[in-house]
């Protein structure tokens, strides 16, 4: 067996346990959740909750905050399956193991995928506190979870134009700032250098990030239409005066985590 049938064959199995563990439970919104925000877990409605060490091929989670479960429910009136935590390839896991999940979401019936992520800014315009849809990105990481796949043609645009645009306009309704930019993303765990910053915003990122870009690509690449939200926790290195700490941006999380999670399940609401 090649690497590739061996993979799909873990895939296959996860998906399998899964189905057999919720009754055949079909989602069609997949959410993977960034540090912060796994309390939107606690609005979905008669969940199935599934702990990553109970499913096969899923390795446990290792980065603080990441509760490492899977969650299937009703949100919002309608079947989302969400990642409680995820898998980062600084956590020493391969390409193969970060597309992995997304491939499942796909066998399980998964036709939308909002993928969120806290960043921290390159652009000088952005806040701590903002909250923005992703419109592109950089792969930085030079790796790519597609890397075998063989894809035969280009993709067109990652992050679904006709997503963002609903959620934009799902935000201003209720009163929630959403801007617009590009994610950078970069394999960490270190924060960027701000050299790096500078280097990432005359490249056009307005974000840095560790996460996202290879679920995006493998969820674009199963046919899964992809809205990206990403939200500012901190500035990046060389834009604050102070030097950059995870109290920083656990003091930012605990303000901005109620405007996250009810701009998110509103935009589950008319997906």
């Amino acid at each position: 067996m090649n690497h590739i049938d061996e993979a799909r064959t873990i895939v296959q199995d996860a998906a399998r346990h899964i189905s057999e563990q919720t009754h055949d439970f079909t989602p069609e919104i997949g959410i993977i959740l960034g540090s912060g925000l796994g309390h939107l877990a606690d609005s979905v409605k008669d969940p199935f909750i599934l702990p990553y060490s109970q499913i096969p091929g899923f390795p446990d989670t290792t980065v603080f905050g990441h509760a490492g479960r899977l969650v299937l429910g009703v949100l919002n009136g309608r079947k989302v399956i969400l990642m409680q935590g995820r898998f980062h390839a600084y956590e020493g896991h391969s390409m193969a193991v970060l597309r992995r999940p997304v491939e499942v979401m796909d066998v399980l019936g998964v036709k939308k995928m909002i993928v969120t992520a806290a960043t921290g800014s390159a652009n000088l315009s952005l806040e701590a506190g903002d909250l923005l849809a992703v419109t592109d990105h950089l792969n930085l990481s030079h790796n790519s979870p597609l890397r075998g796949l063989h894809p035969t043609q280009y993709q067109g645009p990652i992050y679904s134009p006709r997503l963002t645009q609903r959620a934009i306009e799902v935000a201003a309704k209720i009163g929630i700032p959403l801007k617009k930019g590009v994610y950078g993303y970069v394999s960490g765990p270190n924060f960027e250098t701000p050299a790096e910053v500078r280097m990432i915003r005359k490249l056009g990122g307005d974000v840095v990030g560790m996460s996202t870009v290879p679920e995006a690509l493998t969820a674009v690449y199963r046919g899964i239409e992809v809205l990206g939200i990403t939200y500012v926790s901190n500035l990046g290195s060389g834009l604050s005066p102070t030097p950059l700490t995870h109290d920083d941006i656990d003091k930012t999380m605990s303000i901005i985590k109620p405007k996250v999670v009810r701009l998110l399940t509103e935009i589950v609401g008319i997906l």
